[in-house]
C-alpha cells in the first residue's frame, strides 16, 4: 500500500513537471527520476541481501546455542555418573586388602577340628570374627559369589581346572576354590572354580 501511494505520487510529480516544463527538460527530469528510482531499488536490495545475512546469522547463532546447552547439559549428566561411580567404588581398592583377610578366616573355620573341646574358644572367636567381616561386607554392598552346582560362567568365574565328574552335569562347577566377589554388582573378584568335562 505505501508502495501505491509512493507511486502514485511520483506520477503526480512526474505530471506536474512535464506541464511545466519543456519537452527537454521533461526528458531530464524523467532520467533523473529513472536514476533516484534505480538508487532506492539498489538500496532497497542492499537492504534485503542486509536482512538475510543477518537472518542467516541469528539461525547460525541460535543453532550454536542450542549445540552448547545440549554439550553443557551431557558434560553434566558425565559427572553426575562420575560422581556417583566415585561414591559406589571409592572403597574398591579398600576392599581387594580385606577380602584375603576373609579368606583366611574361612580357611581357619574349615580347618579346626569342631570335636576338640580345647579349640572350642578359638573356633567360636574365629566365627564371631567372621560373622563381623561377613555382614560390614554386606552393609557396603560387597556380597560374595559361590557358584557351586551353577553352570560355569566366564564373566564370573574363573576355572582353574576342569575334571570328569559322573554325576555332574558337563560344564558346572563341582568345586568353589575361591569365592568371588561383586561390588555393588561391579565384579571385583571372579571365583576360582572347578569346573566339570
Amino acid at each position: 500500500m505505501a508502495e501505491e501511494n509512493k507511486a502514485s505520487e511520483q506520477e503526480e510529480a512526474e505530471e506536474a513537471l512535464t506541464e511545466t516544463q519543456s519537452p527537454e527538460q521533461g526528458q531530464q527530469a524523467d532520467e533523473a527520476a529513472q536514476v533516484e528510482v534505480e538508487g532506492e531499488l539498489e538500496e532497497r536490495g542492499d537492504l534485503d541481501s542486509q536482512i538475510e545475512a543477518l537472518q542467516q546469522e541469528l539461525a547460525e547463532a541460535r543453532d550454536q546455542a542450542l549445540r552448547t546447552a545440549a554439550e553443557a547439559q551431557n558434560i553434566r549428566r558425565r559427572a553426575e555418573i562420575d560422581a556417583e561411580n566415585a561414591r559406589k567404588f571409592a572403597v574398591e581398592r579398600f576392599a581387594k586388602d580385606l577380602l584375603p583377610v576373609v579368606d583366611n578366616l574361612e580357611r581357619a573355620l574349615e580347618s579346626v577340628d569342631a570335636t576338640d573341646e580345647s579349640m572350642k574358644a578359638i573356633l567360636e572367636g574365629v566365627e564371631l570374627t567372621y560373622r563381623s567381616f561377613s555382614d560390614m561386607l554386606e552393609r557396603h554392598n560387597l556380597k560374595a559369589i559361590n557358584p557351586e552346582g551353577e553352570p560355569f560362567d566366564p564373566q564370573v568365574h574363573e576355572a582353574i581346572s576342569m575334571v570328569e565328574a559322573p554325576g555332574a552335569e558337563p560344564n558346572s562347577v563341582i568345586n568353589v576354590v575361591q569365592k568371588g566377589y561383586t561390588l555393588n554388582d561391579r565384579l571385583l573378584r571372579a571365583a576360582m572354580v572347578v569346573v566339570s568335562k
